[in-house]
């Protein structure tokens, strides 16, 4: 299982490293298709995320429909960028 992760992780650091526009989005999509296979193996090995100290306040901002806020919320908590923070919002709500 942790194989499995370990192996993800990896890939999205090789395709971080690639620099040319047309090969990020081309990279972007497969990265996509990769992260729902390793969802669909957690979900299926019955394996939860973690969950991220702080996490609950995001959700609790998602129910008060303050999703910019949650956004700002989630960067601090992860240190993802905007875009990654905002579709992973939009996801939770």
């Amino acid at each position: 299982m942790e194989s499995v992760l370990l192996s993800a992780v990896l890939v999205l650091v090789a395709l971080l490293s690639l620099s040319s526009s047309g090969k990020i989005v081309s990279v972007e999509r497969r990265l996509a298709r990769l992260e729902q296979k390793v969802d669909l193996l957690l979900s299926h090995l019955g394996v939860e995320e973690p969950q991220i100290p702080g996490m609950e306040r995001v959700h609790e901002l998602i129910r008060q429909g303050k999703k910019i806020e949650a956004i700002k919320v989630y960067r601090q908590l992860t240190g993802e960028g905007l875009k990654e923070s905002k579709d992973a919002v939009e996801r939770m709500s």
